[in-house]
This record gives structure tokens, C-alpha cells and sequence, in this order.
């Protein structure tokens, strides 16, 4: 009882850096000083009937988990070049090519990973925080080709990509406490990998152009979830987050053509992908 209620205390003033390095020395101290793990030994010789568990245990304290689940993800992929009068196109070109450049991709995949976070109960209201990071697969790529207005039968094609492999969240957690049933909402900061490519190419003159955006990018997310404790130190949630990592954007002058290797820097090339998420987890969490 002295060494749980230590525990507690410390989980209560605990900051998020040091909740890093502890959580593990807390698991452990945990498992072995909980009163309730002895209580359970105990049985009542006299009552033949079973009874029922009652969990009566806080929201307050450091907690981590895991969670898996699917990501829907919706991906808006621009390519677009202009007109220049010494260019390589003509000027019925670029509206088709803008208009072949706009894309839809859904990279859907699975999420999953590992959480940690802390809560703390005053009455019916727990507020907290909690951080999580894992994989999120997600990947595809879309092709169109359309014929030259000027030029028929010589075409062109607009080939988009998109992928991620992870994602990394932040969020602060607010929510009420009907017993044993939390219900509560979030919202931070969501980072992810984001690997965009695009090309252009055509067979008139075999022009080629391309862009590619890799980099570790930065949106929000926003959602909200119900968690229920099963036992006195364990609980399953069930968790809807929306992720909007807002629009990425590129240019580019590297428009060729060949044989001979010519190129035009004058239509210069716009590749953007503006990527959302739909995030939907179940998880399980142990209460330190």
C-alpha cells in the first residue's frame, strides 16, 4: 500500500520528459506492490456464488499501449505548367495539360504503434495528454494520358504518386468519466513522411519533366474516442482522429525534349499534393 500510493503521488507531478525514462521502472514496481493482484488470491470458502469485479480505480495516473486500426486517406495531386511564347507548347496545350494534371489519390493502408500519455481526474472530468507514434502504410500512384488539341494523334501523361510509412501524433485529451466509461476528445500535432512524385511526358518529341517532394511534414488532427476499463489497471479504446497535413508544393524547370537533348526552362512546372487522413484505431492501455 505505502509503495502503490508513492506511485501515485510521483505519477501526479510527473513532467512528459521524465514519463519517458520512468515508464518502465513503473510497470514493474507496479505489478509487484499492487494490493488488488493478493486481494484476488483470496477466496470466500462461505459464498458459493460468484462475484463481480467492480473497478472503482482513478483515471489519474501515466498510462501506455498499443493500438492498431485503418488509415482512408484522400490525396489531391496538381500538375500544371504555363504558356511562354518561346516555349515548347502551344497555348491550347496548357489547359490540357492543367486540366490531366488535377488527380485524386487514395493511399489506404493500416495504422499501428505504441502510446503514452497521462490523465488526471477531478470529479467526473479527466483532462490529460498523450503521444503516440507507429506506421502508417499508405501508397498509390495514378497515370492519365490525353491527346495534344494541337497536335492529334501525339499525347501526353501525368503520372502522381503518394506514400507514407509513419506517423507521430501529440494531443492534449479532455473528456468525462461515467465509471468505468471514458468519453473524450483530442487534438495536436501530427507528423508524417510524405513522398510525392510526379512526371510529365509526351511522344511528340519525347519531352520529359518531373518533381518529387520528400520530406518530414507537419498538420493537425482533431477526433475524439471512447475507453473502458476492463480491469483495474487495464483499458480498450475505440478512436477516430482526422489528419490534415495541409498542401506541399514544388516547381520545377526541367522540361526536355530528345533527340537532340533540348531543354525549356521557360514553361516552367507547379506539382502540389494536399494529403488528409481518416483515422480509425482500437487500442489497450496499462495503467502504471
Amino acid at each position: 500500500m505505502v509503495v502503490n500510493s508513492t506511485l501515485s503521488r510521483i505519477s501526479r507531478n510527473l513532467t512528459p520528459a521524465i514519463l519517458v525514462i520512468f515508464t518502465a521502472v513503473f510497470a514493474t514496481l507496479a505489478q509487484s506492490s499492487d494490493p488488488s493482484s493478493t486481494k484476488s488470491d483470496i477466496s470466500n470458502e462461505n459464498d458459493s456464488a460468484p462475484q463481480a469485479v467492480t473497478t472503482t480505480r482513478s483515471w489519474t495516473g501515466v498510462y501506455g499501449g498499443g493500438y492498431i486500426g485503418g488509415n482512408f486517406s484522400m490525396a489531391s495531386a496538381d500538375t500544371s505548367t504555363i504558356f511562354a511564347s518561346s516555349g515548347y507548347f502551344a497555348s491550347s496545350s496548357v489547359p490540357a495539360i492543367n486540366n490531366t494534371g488535377t488527380q485524386r489519390l487514395s493511399p489506404n493502408g493500416v495504422n499501428a504503434g505504441a502510446t503514452l500519455g497521462y490523465n488526471y481526474q477531478t470529479g467526473k472530468f479527466v483532462i490529460g495528454a498523450e503521444t503516440d507514434f507507429g506506421g502508417m502504410t499508405g501508397s498509390e500512384t495514378t497515370s492519365r494520358t490525353t491527346t495534344y488539341p494541337c497536335c492529334s494523334p501525339s499525347s501526353f501523361t501525368v503520372t502522381q504518386s503518394v506514400k507514407t510509412s509513419w506517423i507521430y501524433t501529440a494531443r492534449p485529451r479532455a473528456g468525462v468519466a461515467f465509471g468505468n466509461t471514458l468519453l473524450y476528445g483530442t487534438g495536436g500535432l501530427a507528423v508524417t513522411n510524405l513522398d510525392y512524385n510526379a512526371s510529365f511526358s509526351d511522344n511528340f518529341a519525347n519531352a520529359s519533366e518531373s518533381g518529387r517532394i520528400k520530406e518530414t511534414r507537419a498538420g493537425w488532427t482533431a477526433g475524439g474516442g471512447v475507453e473502458y476499463k476492463f480491469a483495474d489497471r487495464w483499458s480498450v479504446k475505440g478512436e477516430y482522429l482526422f489528419v490534415d497535413f495541409r498542401r506541399a508544393t514544388i516547381t520545377s524547370n526541367n522540361l526536355t525534349t530528345a533527340p537532340p537533348t533540348t531543354s525549356w526552362p521557360q514553361n516552367t512546372f507547379t506539382h502540389s499534393i494536399y494529403l488528409k487522413d481518416h483515422l480509425v484505431r482500437f487500442g489497450i492501455n496499462y495503467r502504471f
